[in-house]
């Protein structure tokens, strides 16, 4: 049960956009007129002046129809629960509101975040991971600041933090619409989730390339902590059982609505540590600025993100309604996927060569993560030992249509003579000297045989063991398929 029939959610979605578009327009006349504009930056991504402040009109929308809403209902069960949520995203608004009128230190502004972030741990709003609620606590600080920010750091391209905060929070209404939820817990998350949707959306008209408007750090803070607070709500006081499944369910549903963003956030942090650069100092670094310098236009740039945070949310809706071993090998070839991308990205020089020579005797931390991330042995030896293993087990999964319960022992005896068969192939037929960014064709052929080699030898294998009995050539034959696919885009 989901609380209220979905045109009430429709009805409130609409209004607030309809907000959220009048207003828009109004507040940036306002933000021109008062000389609140972002100026153009050699470290910064716009090329011409652009009024801030577009925050308000998120904020106001989603604020004024959502008291609106849960009036109009039952404000006992849609509006008192999350009253405190709303003051604490209403304070949130106003610090970011104060940092891009005052411009504020990064210092100044984290401690309020804490301590806005605390006042609401207070009424109870908190993640349930585990078992030990001081570990909750001190989690729940982390995940909603760590959220807050991440959406500030990702509004670095037109329409980009505003586009995924929108697609995100259209996989945590469809998580909560879809799901079995009480009328507690579902209906006032999807009530909120309407009203803030549609504010996004009514903003995003003005915010997509070419943007108009920008929301400031009002908006990027108050649509980051609303997202955080939704899904630690309504995704960890839901979900009960325990073990695996209980594990899968909580963590990973609101880590992967929220993934790109959190990765973004990660690899840009990442990627300035590695090279001595300040994390909190903006830049030309983030993921939508490596695919723009590989050749993407900034729209489509913005768009291939837009598509992962898609995917990403497609991924834990999966979790839902596939079984348990179908949701790990969905997010695993995913996760798979992201991380052979990723690595591409991070290959793209958008340091100044000043910068990447300067730093490069500064300690043994520096070239020992670069070696791990550039290429080097290690790194690939142990990315082959997920990609066989994952390989083989999805060879297993697909052969006998997700029900391997009675083959499980066959593959468990199996799977370390295919892992070393298939490395040992790998390091005789040289793949391991190869250099990822010069793979062609011969390359390619390389490849087919190192697989071939590494298939047919675990066969032998078993045959002269067990006589093959109890062991099905169909599975070695989707094995070599996958391997094959999986080392080539790893390369």
């Amino acid at each position: 049960m989901n609380g209220l029939p979905l045109y009430i959610y429709i009805s409130v979605l609409g209004a607030s956009f309809a907000i959220s578009l009048i207003l828009t327009p109004l507040v940036r006349k306002l933000a021109i007129a008062y000389g609140k504009v972002a100026v153009p930056k050699d470290n910064r991504w716009h090329k011409k002046t652009t009024a801030l402040l577009g925050g308000i009109s998120i904020f106001f929308a989603t604020l004024t129809v959502w008291v609106l809403a849960a009036k109009f209902t039952d404000w006992g069960t849609y509006g008192r629960p999350f009253l405190p949520m709303m003051l604490c995203a209403s304070a949130i608004f106003a610090l970011g509101l104060a940092d891009d009128i005052f411009n504020m230190d990064p210092q100044h502004k984290l401690a309020g975040q804490i301590i806005i972030t605390s006042i609401l741990m207070f009424f109870g709003f908190r993640l349930g991971w585990v078992d030990s609620k001081t570990v909750n606590l001190f989690l729940s600080i982390l995940w909603v600041v760590g959220i807050t920010n991440a959406f500030n750091l990702l509004d670095n391209m037109d329409g980009l933090s505003a586009g995924i905060a929108f697609i995100c929070g259209a996989f945590l209404f469809l998580w909560h619409f879809m799901g079995p939820q009480s009328l507690v817990s579902g209906g006032p998350i999807l009530l909120i989730s309407a009203a803030y949707l549609g504010a996004i959306l009514g903003f995003l008209i003005y915010n997509f390339n070419p943007a108009s408007i920008f929301m400031g750090d009002a908006g990027s803070l108050f649509i980051g902590f609303v997202l955080a607070c939704l899904t630690m709500t309504g995704t960890s006081r839901q979900m009960g059982g325990g073990g695996f499944v209980h594990v899968l369910s909580v963590i990973a549903i609101p880590i992967l609505i929220l993934f790109i963003p959190i990765l973004d956030t990660g690899f840009v942090s990442f990627m300035r540590k590695l090279f001595r650069r300040p994390i909190s100092q903006g830049g030309r670094d983030h993921s939508s600025h490596r695919m723009v310098a590989i050749g993407f236009s900034e729209k489509k740039a913005v768009l291939v993100l837009y598509a992962f945070a898609v995917a990403s949310g497609l991924v834990a809706l999966a979790i839902r309604y596939f079984s348990i071993w179908s949701s790990l090998i969905v997010t695993v070839f995913y996760l798979l996927f992201v991380l052979f991308f990723w690595i591409y990205l991070a290959k793209v020089k958008v340091y100044p060569e000043e910068s990447i020579i300067s730093n490069n005797g500064l300690g043994v931390f520096t070239p020992v993560i670069v070696e791990i991330t550039y290429r080097r042995r290690l790194f690939e030896v142990l990315l082959d030992l997920i990609l066989i293993t994952v390989a083989y087990y999805t060879a297993y999964f697909l052969r006998f249509e997700g029900s391997i319960g009675k083959d499980l022992h066959m593959f468990l005896n199996s799977l370390p003579i295919v892992i070393a068969c298939q490395i040992l192939s790998f390091y005789v037929m040289g793949v391991y000297r190869g250099i990822w960014e010069s793979t062609g064709l011969r390359d390619l052929i390389g490849y087919i045989k190192a697989v071939t080699v590494g298939t047919v030898l675990p066969i032998l294998i078993l045959l002269t063991i067990y006589r093959f009995q109890s062991f099905s050539r169909a599975v070695f034959a989707i094995y070599w398929v996958l391997m094959l696919v999986l080392i080539s885009l790893s390369r």
